[in-house]
């Protein structure tokens, strides 16, 4: 028979057990115990709270191994839910996710979430860039003529290129902020 544990350490133990029993029910908030408002540092300090009181090695020496086994669980889930709300991008699609239809098939962040967050992230940055291959292509033409110092060709390529893509504002803010510099160059050379 193992050492007697006084009535925190009992509570802890029963505490974990009731933890571990319903912890497939919790999303990653519920088990950092912080709400779905809470910014980065809060995110982290409770993951350092958390995994204070769980970390399996804490509890090595530890005869039970149900006890460990439930430690580990929730150790893990604790960490699996810090990756997956550290980051914005994987943040915002678990929320939406979990305050969607689907709640209980989507409480854990899969391998096919990432893929899907990481296709929606490159998806976003394309289509800052532009949304039409030809815009793109343009817009890109543009960058290089204007690192190469060709600021007529770069106007060209930027005009084009709003031409595909009217609605693009980088295209409008790079094409306005171009025909400024080159008025300012054309004034100074009078």
């Amino acid at each position: 028979m193992g050492p007697k544990l006084n009535p925190m350490e009992l509570e802890f133990v029963q505490e974990t057990e009731t933890l571990a029993q319903i912890l497939d029910q919790l999303d990653y908030f519920q088990v950092l115990k912080i709400s779905q408002s809470c910014n980065f540092g809060e995110i982290r300090e409770a993951f350092h709270r958390e995994s204070r009181s769980y970390h399996p090695d804490r509890y090595n020496a530890l005869p039970d191994s149900s006890f460990k086994t439930n430690v580990a669980r929730i150790y893990k889930r604790i960490t699996e839910a810090y990756v997956t709300l550290r980051d914005d991008v994987k943040r915002s699609k678990y929320i939406g996710d979990i305050n969607g239809p689907e709640r209980q098939r989507k409480l854990r962040f899969t391998e096919a979430d990432e893929v899907e967050a990481r296709e929606q992230q490159k998806k976003a940055q394309v289509e800052q860039i532009g949304v039409t291959v030809k815009g793109r292509q343009l817009y890109q033409q543009a960058m290089r003529d204007l690192q190469a110092d060709k600021p007529d060709a770069a106007l060209r390529s930027l005009k084009l290129a709003a031409t595909f893509e009217p609605q693009n504002q980088l295209f409008k803010d790079q094409l306005a902020a171009l025909e400024a510099a080159l008025r300012e160059a054309s004034k100074k050379r009078v």
